[in-house]
C-alpha cells in the first residue's frame, strides 16, 4: 500500500477529489458535511488500475485547522498538492507548501481541480513554478474536474507513476505508529489508527502505547482483517489493556524496549521553501524562545536554545521517541505560521554547562553532518542504534571492534558495557546480602541501577555481569529467595495444596506456619505459590487442575456447581473463576452461567 496526503488551500476541492478517486466520503463529521468544510483528518483508499493499493489522508485546508493538517502530513512520504483552476494559488497553498518543504517530502503531484470552471493552464504553470523551489522539486501536474470526470484517467496514471517512484519501506524495523485517532468499538474495546511507516505489527504481540503496555487484539487495513500488517499501511489496531480515555492523537505506539524517549534534542533549522521568513545564516537567532514542534501526529511545546549558525536545542514539554534523521516542523503558535523545518541531529545530546560549551558543541554537530568517528560517537553516548548511526552518516564496521560491539540493532561501547555490568553485579550482590527474601531485581530496577540507556540492552549487560535474567527479574545464579525458618511451613502448605488443591489457607493457618507477608511474597515471586484476588493463595498449577474438573461438568455451569465440583468455598471459587475468565479459558454465558472455552 502507498499512503499519500492531500494538501492545499481551503475549498479547493481536496475532499471532492478524494471522493471521486475512491468512492469514499473522507469527511467523517456531520458538521463537515453540513458546512462543506474539512475540519479533521479524513481517510479513504482505492486500488489503482495496476492493482496497487493507495490510501489518502485528506487534511483540512482552513487556516484555523492547520494543526490537524500537520498531523495528517507528518507520517506520509508523498503528497498530492491541490490548487483550484478558478482561484489559483492562495494563502493556505503557501502555508501547506511550507510544511511539505519543512518535512523534506520529496515526492508529490500537483493536481489542478475545477478545470471545468476555468482554464487550468495558469494555475498549473504557477503551481509547478512555486513547488519547484521546494523539496518536492519538479513535479508532474494534472488538470481534473471531479464533477465531470475530465482528467481522471490521466490522474490515475500519474498516481501510478508516483507510487512506482516511492522506495519500498523497511518491514523488519522497529514499529513507531503515530496515533491520529482513538475510539471504542462495542465488544472490541479500544482502537487506534495511524499510518504505519516501517516495521510489522502482528495480532497477539505486545506493544507500548503512551508509556502503557498493551496487547494487539486485532488488526484491520482497508476494512479487511489481518493477522499481520506491514508498511506502508493505514492500519487500525484493536488493543487490550489500555482504555480509550488514556489515548489521544499524538500518542505513539511502539515496539517495547526498542525506543528511547527523549525530551531534549539538537536540530538543524532549515528555512521553509519559497519563504523569506528565514533568509539563512544566523536566521535561527530570530526564532521565538517558545515554539510548537510538530512531528508525526503530535504537537509539543518546545523551548528554543540557539547553539550555532543553524543549530538549536529544543527542550520539549514531554518526551518522545525521536532519533537522528527525524524531520519535524517548527511553528509559531502566536503568529500561526510555519517557521522552519527541523532535522534531528542528536536525540541524546550532552549537557552544556560551561561557558562556550554551546558554541563548541555546535561546531561538533556541524562536523557530525559529515563523517563522524564511530568509536568517538558511540563512546560519548555509551550506546546508539545502528539506524541512528546511519542517519548521521557514520560508516559502520563489518564486525565487532575492540571499542565498539554490535548487539542486534545496537552499537555499544565496550567500556560502557563493562561499567554497566559491574554496577549491576555490585547492586545485586548487595541486595542478596541485605534482603534474602527478595534477592533479585526487576528488569526495570536493573536498568536503573546499572544506568543502561535502553531496556533492550539489559540481556547483554546481564550476560556480561555473569548473572541470570529469568521471567523479567535478574538473579545471581543459584540464588533464590530463602525463607529461613518459614521454609518448613511453606512445605507443609505445599503438601496440603497438593492433596486438596483448592483448600486455600486462611490467615490463622499462615500465622501458624510462620508465613508472614514478606515470606508469602517471596514464595509467589519464586513461583511456589500463586496469589488470586482477595489474597487467595494456591499452587501455580491450580488453574490447570480446575479446568480438568470444570470440563467434566455439564455446560454451562453455575458458580455453585463449580464450587461443589472443586470441593472449595465461595471465597476461593469466585476469584478462581474470574482468573480463568481473564485467561480466556472460561467465559460468561449470562449473569449466572459460565462455560469452558473449547
Amino acid at each position: 500500500m502507498h499512503v499519500f496526503a492531500t494538501a492545499g488551500h481551503v475549498d479547493h476541492g481536496k475532499s471532492a477529489l478524494v471522493r471521486a478517486l475512491t468512492g469514499i466520503e473522507p469527511d467523517r463529521w456531520d458538521e463537515e458535511r453540513r458546512r462543506g468544510l474539512t475540519i479533521d483528518l479524513g481517510y479513504a483508499w482505492t486500488r489503482l488500475p495496476s492493482g496497487a493499493q493507495v490510501a489518502f489522508v485528506d487534511v483540512p485546508g482552513h487556516q484555523r485547522f492547520i494543526g490537524n493538517m500537520l498531523a495528517g502530513l507528518g507520517p506520509t512520504s508523498a503528497v498530492v498538492f491541490v490548487v483550484a483552476a478558478d482561484e489559483g494559488w492562495r494563502q493556505q497553498s503557501s502555508e501547506h507548501l511550507a510544511a511539505v518543504h519543512a518535512l523534506g517530502i520529496s515526492r508529490g503531484l500537483l493536481v489542478v481541480t475545477r478545470s471545468d470552471l476555468a482554464d487550468p493552464g495558469p494555475a498549473l504553470a504557477d503551481g509547478r513554478s512555486r513547488i519547484a523551489r521546494t523539496s518536492l522539486g519538479d513535479v508532474e501536474g494534472v488538470p481534473v474536474s471531479a464533477l465531470t470526470g475530465e482528467g481522471m484517467p490521466e490522474l490515475l496514471a500519474a498516481l501510478e507513476r508516483l507510487a512506482a517512484a516511492t522506495p519500498p519501506p523497511r518491514t523488519d524495523g522497529r514499529v513507531r505508529l503515530w496515533v491520529d485517532r482513538a475510539f471504542t468499538i462495542r465488544g472490541s474495546g479500544t482502537v487506534v489508527t495511524g499510518t504505519l511507516g516501517e516495521g510489522t505489527i502482528a495480532v497477539g504481540e505486545e506493544v507500548d502505547l503512551a508509556g502503557r503496555p498493551a496487547r494487539v487484539r486485532g488488526l484491520e487495513s482497508m476494512e479487511q482483517q489481518h493477522d499481520r500488517v506491514g508498511p506502508v499501511s493505514r492500519v487500525a489496531v484493536n488493543l487490550r489493556g489500555v482504555g480509550v480515555s488514556e489515548v489521544a492523537r499524538g500518542d505513539v505506539l511502539v515496539t517495547p524496549g526498542a525506543w528511547r524517549l527523549t525530551a531534549v534534542v539538537d536540530v538543524r533549522v532549515e528555512p521553509v521553501g519559497g519563504s523569506e521568513r528565514l533568509p539563512g545564516g544566523a536566521s535561527q537567532q530570530r526564532l521565538p524562545s517558545q515554539l510548537t514542534l510538530h512531528v508525526g501526529t503530535t504537537a509539543v511545546q518546545a523551548h528554543v536554545r540557539p547553539l550555532g549558525a543553524d543549530a538549536v536545542r529544543l527542550v520539549l514539554d514531554r518526551p518522545l521517541p525521536l532519533v537522528a534523521g527525524d524531520r519535524a516542523i517548527l511553528r509559531d503558535p502566536g503568529a500561526k505560521r510555519v517557521v522552519a523545518g527541523a532535522l534531528v541531529l542528536d536525540a541524546d545530546p550532552p549537557e552544556l554547562r560551561r561557558r562556550g560549551a554551546a558554541r563548541r558543541w555546535a561546531e561538533q554537530l556541524a562536523r557530525a553532518t559529515g563523517t563522524p568517528d564511530l568509536a568517538a560517537e558511540v563512546g560519548r553516548r555509551g550506546a546508539m542504534r545502528v539506524e541512528d548511526a546511519v542517519a548521521l552518516g557514520i560508516p559502520l564496521p563489518p564486525t565487532h571492534s575492540d571499542e565498539v560491539a554490535v548487539h542486534g540493532p545496537w552499537l555499544v561501547a565496550t567500556s560502557a558495557l563493562e561499567g554497566w555490568s559491574a554496577a549491576l553485579a555490585q547492586a545485586l550482590h548487595r541486595r542478596v546480602a541485605e534482603q534474602p527474601l527478595e534477592p533479585s531485581l526487576t528488569a526495570e530496577a536493573a536498568v536503573a541501577v546499572a544506568g543502561v540507556p535502553a531496556r533492550a540492552l539489559l540481556p547483554q549487560v546481564v550476560h556480561a555481569a555473569g548473572l541470570e535474567l529469568v521471567e523479567g527479574r535478574v538473579w545471581v545464579p543459584g540464588v533464590r529467595a530463602s525463607l529461613g525458618a518459614a521454609e518448613s511451613g511453606l512445605r507443609e502448605l505445599e503438601e496440603r495444596l497438593a492433596a486438596t488443591p483448592f483448600a486455600a489457607p486462611e490467615q490463622p493457618d499462615l500465622d501458624a506456619w510462620g508465613l508472614g507477608r514478606a515470606e508469602v511474597a517471596a514464595a509467589v515471586r519464586a513461583g511456589r505459590l500463586m496469589r488470586l484476588d482477595d489474597g487467595v493463595l494456591l499452587r501455580p498449577d491450580a488453574p490447570a487442575r480446575a479446568m480438568r474438573v470444570l470440563a467434566g461438568l455439564p455446560q454451562p455451569f453455575t458458580l455453585s456447581e463449580a464450587r461443589q465440583a472443586l470441593e472449595t468455598t465461595r471465597r476461593v471459587a469466585v476469584p478462581l473463576l474470574e482468573h480463568l475468565d481473564n485467561r480466556g479459558w472460561t467465559r460468561r454465558v449470562d449473569g449466572s452461567h459460565r462455560q469452558v472455552v473449547r
